[in-house]
């Protein structure tokens, strides 16, 4: 869990399945705690619990059979997640894992899971149940209760041996959205599952004494001592399931799809020890060399490269990778063109020329701002960075900061550019690895709200400046009259892009976010979709950069977040 950390920091818990149990006694714990230092105050406790059974029985250990009567986390099935979020209040009634309970033991259920689904009400709805305005917000609630459903259908035809491969069957098919989800039963049964479209990520490793599964591989290596080939991904439609006795099966449980892993995960979400994550980022960041080449008319000795933040700085070694083979290819060609010409001086000065590389901005809050509370936002960043002094040429060096998205831009206007103004630039160009993220993302990495984002900003007032506000119009009726199933066959907001080129947006972006006082020229430079899909060949998801969704329900989730913007309501569109 703590490998995994930058997955979740609004909190944590724990689930532990217990087998073989005398009758009477509990079988199944749960702990959950909300807030930053989560992790830490789960284990606290467990040790607490050990410490103290410790002091009464100093030879306790030598009894395992004992110790697991004794500990309410010793167990044979166990189970950890960490929350953003998202969705919901940040308490900890909706930290995972969740728990829901019957008078039939073999149909007690715990779930936690990595996710979002845009259809809960739908679900609740076919459940015929009258579900609390908490539970509703609450996308695990709707999970939970569709899966014991069918496990409680399924238990009553086979009470020995329920199917759980036709129970995850029958109630993933409901399910709309990503999602990568675990599971522990009453019987003994242990289950992890992945969505068609492998829209989120899963690893898992086995053998004769652990089966292990996690949303990132590296979490895996490092807790085992594993090699990468060691490691398999749970494959997209596909469930993991260990009964009682401990035997693994690998199953189907939905139809073959299309496989559109999102690609915001390898680059910003997932962290970058992944051996391929890694390879990706540094792809994406020399991606970018050639537009950065242009934008600073090739002259690199008044350009000083740097990164912000520092989820951005693998890419940042790419991009300066790509800097460093075009001033090598120059070096070289002037050699061979001048060699007999130039003095050992002369050479010695062309092959010593670097890339001009400073450390110029300190991140001192170790904080997601994009999927901070939007109360909390505006207060945040402007004390997130600081900057190092006497890094500049006044007047004539131009910086180039890297970044791995630009979502809101909140942080940029706010806080970055005004203090790298400070140090008296000639220009600043700040360069994205990620495109333009243009649509709501409903999988998982929830950003939801059509406003919020400085792309749409871009294209909204673009539309005001050359008096074509009557698309969004058209935009919104087409949307306002559509019915449900037509929501979920068309994107509508595609329109509001359709009229102007990246380049238009990413000049008016910059527009947008440079702040009155700032006197450096701004310049906003972002990753291709062409780049992105060169760089991250396997996740193919690009939905909020496309408006390209996998599924029906994130057509209809970018229409309902239009219309919501358009209506000046709050919320996200499903």
């Amino acid at each position: 869990m703590e490998k995994q950390h930058n997955r979740g920091q609004d909190g944590a818990g724990i689930a532990t399945l217990k087998l073989n149990v005398e009758p009477g006694y509990q079988y199944m714990h749960r702990l959950r705690v909300s807030g930053s230092g989560a992790i830490k105050e789960i284990f606290n406790q467990v040790n607490n619990e050990v410490s103290e059974l410790e002091k009464m029985y100093p030879d306790l250990k030598k009894h395992p059979g004992l110790l697991k009567g004794y500990l309410r986390f010793m167990g044979e099935a166990m189970m950890g997640h960490l929350r953003y979020g998202t969705q919901g209040r940040n308490n900890v009634a909706f930290c995972h894992p969740f728990v829901k309970p019957d008078i039939n033991p073999a149909r007690n259920l715990t779930m936690a899971g990595n996710f979002n689904l845009v259809n809960t009400d739908e679900l609740y709805n076919a459940l015929e149940g009258n579900p609390t305005e908490e539970e509703r917000s609450s996308d695990l609630g709707a999970m939970i209760q569709t899966v014991h459903h069918y496990l409680c259908k399924e238990e009553a035809l086979s009470p020995e041996n329920p199917d759980l491969v036709k129970v995850l069957q029958q109630a993933t098919s409901k399910f709309d959205g990503g999602f990568v989800c675990g599971g522990l039963v009453g019987n003994g049964s242990s289950f992890v599952m992945r969505d068609k479209n492998g829209i989120r990520p899963a690893y898992y490793y086995q053998d004769d004494e652990v089966i292990v599964v996690a949303s990132e591989r590296p979490a895996i290596q490092t807790t085992f001592d594993l090699q990468i080939e060691d490691i398999k991904e749970l494959e997209p439609g596909h469930a993991i399931i260990v009964d009682a006795e401990g035997k693994f099966h690998n199953e189907r449980i939905l139809e073959a799809a299309p496989k559109t892993a999102c690609s915001f995960e390898r680059i910003y979400f997932s962290r970058g020890s992944d051996a391929d994550i890694y390879k990706e980022r540094i792809a994406l960041g020399e991606n970018l060399s050639d537009d950065v080449l242009k934008a600073i008319d090739y002259d690199l000795k008044n350009t000083i490269v740097s990164f912000i933040p520092n989820t951005a700085e693998i890419a940042f070694y790419g991009l300066i990778k790509g800097l460093e083979t075009f001033l090598k290819n120059i070096e070289a060609d002037r050699i061979i063109k001048n060699k007999h010409k130039m003095t050992d001086e002369e050479i010695r000065e062309l092959i010593h020329r670097r890339v001009r590389i400073e450390k110029i901005a300190i991140k001192d809050v170790k904080l997601r701002t994009f999927i901070t509370e939007d109360s909390s936002r505006d207060e945040m960043v402007q004390h997130v960075y600081d900057i190092t002094y006497g890094t500049v040429k006044k007047g004539l060096d131009t910086l180039v900061v890297i970044d791995d998205s630009i979502v809101r831009g909140t942080t940029l206007k706010q806080s970055i550019l005004t203090m790298l103004d400070r140090l008296k630039p000639k220009r600043i160009i700040v360069v994205s690895s990620a495109p333009q993220i243009r649509y709501p993302d409903c999988y998982g990495i929830d950003m939801s709200k059509m406003g919020d984002f400085i792309a749409f900003q871009a294209a909204v007032a673009l539309l005001k400046d050359h008096g074509k506000e009557h698309l969004m119009t058209e935009a919104y009726e087409l949307c306002k009259n559509a019915s449900d199933e037509q929501l979920m066959q068309e994107n509508y907001v595609k329109r509001i892009y359709n009229d102007f080129t990246p380049q238009e947006i990413s000049d008016k972006i910059a527009a947008l976010l440079k702040p009155e006082h700032v006197t450096a020229e701004v310049n906003i430079i972002y990753q291709s979709i062409e780049g992105l899909h060169k760089s991250c060949p396997n996740n193919t998801g690009d939905w909020y950069f496309t408006g390209n969704y996998p599924t029906k329900g994130g057509n209809r989730v970018a229409n309902k977040a239009f219309m919501n913007y358009m209506e000046r309501k709050e919320g996200r569109g499903y």
